[in-house]
């Protein structure tokens, strides 16, 4: 699944996903800076934002979005949700982050040194 949401800046962005990403509710969050116009209280915005794209599963979409809405500095923080499909090898990273019962993949048999990009 994917949710994408903004923040108001990039401090704010960052402290979000290490948040949201502590809390095991996504495997991985992008962020990029974007411009947005939209309208707001009968009023033309125009307003730099960070806009965070995260990445999680069917089972934890429910969560997150309650801890997004907890946490999020805006009022009414923007909520957008998607399926998406996963190569079979991202989608078993992401998975297995999810996984509170057996044991966690072994490193060493991981075809590539670093981590998945986001």
């Amino acid at each position: 699944m994917l949710a994408l949401t903004t923040e108001a800046d990039q401090a704010k962005a960052e402290l979000l996903a290490s948040r949201l990403l502590e809390r095991r509710l996504v495997a991985c969050v992008s962020l990029a800076p974007i411009r947005s116009l939209y309208v707001w209280r009968d009023a033309v915005q125009n307003e730099h934002e960070v806009q965070l794209l995260l990445k999680t599963t069917p089972d934890q979409l429910e969560r997150l979005q309650r801890a997004v809405m907890e946490l999020h500095s805006y009022e009414m923080p923007e909520w957008l949700v998607w399926r998406a499909d996963a190569s079979p090898a991202y989608g078993s990273w992401a998975q297995e982050l999810f996984r509170t019962d057996g044991p966690k993949p072994d490193p060493e048999a991981a075809p590539a040194s670093e981590p998945p990009a986001g």
